[in-house]
């Protein structure tokens, strides 16, 4: 793939007006928000998925099995992925690498040199080396779930073909599936347990991910981190989103290790009673007991800066909670 510059398709700040975007995955949560910016911003989008996206032309693409059509795009931002928490074993593994890694190398294929931005994860960052703040540097690897190696690999792929990859933490925003329904959930008793003490979370808005997608085809090939502004304390944000939905809850603590422990019991009850994902995982504890901060310097000095923040989310919850779910 050619190397990018500064300039973007249609001339810097002038918008993506005559230029053609394909948005893998646009009936998914991040990408129809990638795919209305796009719209917005006047681009021709064209959604690629099994399923339509919320804006522009569909072309139905099974990314676990198909090659996509590409002709005709000028931008190709891909975030089709196969994304959860399953349950360990070679089932799983396979599933998600037909996707991640598979289905990448056949997009990679088909993009030949256009720019690709291709939407990562921060959970493949290696969990098992703590930093304060985490760099586009810090080693990759140690990943906890068939999602996370898969990504990973999926990922090396993007970078070894010159792509843009983006590292997002935690997306929320308007049509969460995940956040909210996830503490929801878990609330007892007006009571919410967490693993181990507070701690500080990077948190991506999903408006902040579309605009870095939008932005990134103009930056040199490479992996950047992208989250809001600042960080969160964990205890803060899951007693504000539950307050805002009118679910207030107590946050109390509770030992990692016993958290830790719940979890596996839940993973061997799944398998032995073949009954699904479980219902609490030590990945789930990990990115609950640990603070990951993410330094989004690199992709601030391409000129991105996060507009959205999780106090913005919560005012929007508290105005019309219905309406974000």
């Amino acid at each position: 793939m050619s190397p990018r510059g500064d300039a973007a398709p249609g001339g810097a700040g002038t918008g993506l007006r005559g230029v053609r975007v394909a948005v893998t995955g646009a009936s998914g949560f991040c990408g129809s928000a990638v795919a209305r910016a796009a719209a917005d911003a006047g681009a021709d989008v064209v959604c690629l998925g099994r399923r339509p996206g919320p804006v522009g032309r569909h072309l139905r693409w099974d990314a676990a099995r198909e090659t996509p059509e590409l002709a005709g795009a000028d931008v190709v931002i891909h975030l089709a992925a196969a994304v959860g928490d399953p349950a360990p074993g070679r089932a799983a593994e396979a599933a998600y690498r037909a996707v991640n890694v598979d289905g990448t190398a056949r997009l990679l294929d088909a993009a030949g040199d256009r720019p690709v931005v291709w939407v990562s994860s921060a959970s493949v960052y290696d969990p098992r080396v703590r930093a304060g703040t985490i760099r586009e540097e810090h080693p990759i690897g140690g990943q906890l779930t068939a999602y996370g190696r898969t990504k990973a690999a999926g990922e090396r792929l993007a970078l070894d073909a010159g792509a843009v990859v983006l590292r997002p933490r935690a997306v929320y925003g308007p049509g969460d599936p995940h956040l909210l329904p996830r503490l929801a959930r878990a609330v007892r008793g007006g009571r919410v347990l967490l693993p181990g003490p507070d701690v500080s979370l990077s948190l991506t808005a999903v408006e902040n991910l579309a605009d870095a997608c939008l932005a990134a085809p103009h930056w040199p090939a490479g992996a950047y981190n992208v989250a809001d502004g600042r960080a969160y304390r964990r205890d803060a944000v899951v007693a504000e989103v539950l307050a805002a939905t009118g679910r207030p809850a107590r946050v109390r603590h509770v030992p990692a290790g016993l958290g830790y422990a719940a979890a596996a019991a839940a993973t061997a009850l799944s398998r032995l009673t073949r009954s699904g994902p479980p219902t609490l995982t030590r990945y789930a504890i990990d990115q609950l007991a640990h603070g990951v901060v993410l330094d989004i310097g690199r992709a601030r000095g391409r000129g991105w800066s996060p507009r959205r923040s999780f106090p913005d989310f919560v005012a929007a919850l508290r105005a019309d909670p219905r309406g974000m779910c």
